[in-house]
């Protein structure tokens, strides 16, 4: 039995995240509320092409909402299949670092949830990854999922 009452999880549709989605639900059960989340920019954005140039070949993920509706569709059938039962899907518009964590404050969330992906990489220690942005700056209790070796 969990002591979380709140559990927030990102995800960007990789299969990484999705294993991540997959903890969070398992912890958060029939008992807690799992909010997941899936940053993004708005096609029109001028912030697109940053997030293009950072994320590279991982930047068809975040363009535009329609790729998130569906990314959140996927995450809540993993979600359901692990157990999870009070499941809310975020759509947020921006960083995905900033973005999660001020859903975890306006959710008031006991724990969030991420997976590892970028965290050992070159570019994650030179300009930061998602995993120890989070870590470091949350408000709460950060569970990094080992969803890569």
């Amino acid at each position: 039995m969990s002591n979380y009452e709140t559990v927030v999880v990102g995800t960007d549709g990789s299969e990484s995240s999705m294993k991540a989605v997959q903890r969070a639900a398992g912890i958060a059960g029939e008992t807690a509320r799992l909010v997941i989340a899936c940053a993004y920019y708005p096609a029109d954005s001028r912030q697109v092409s940053a997030a293009s140039d950072q994320l590279g070949e991982d930047a068809y993920q975040v363009h535009g909402s329609a790729p998130t509706d569906e990314i959140l569709r996927r995450a809540k059938e993993h979600a359901r299949a692990a157990g999870a039962t009070n499941i809310v899907d975020r759509a947020i518009v921006g960083p995905p670092v900033e973005s999660l964590l001020q859903l975890t404050e306006d959710v008031e969330a006991d724990l969030l949830v991420i997976g590892n992906r970028g965290l050992n990489t070159i570019t994650g220690r030179l300009l930061g990854s998602v995993p120890s942005d989070a870590a470091r700056k949350a408000h709460c209790d950060v569970l990094i999922v080992h969803t890569v070796r």
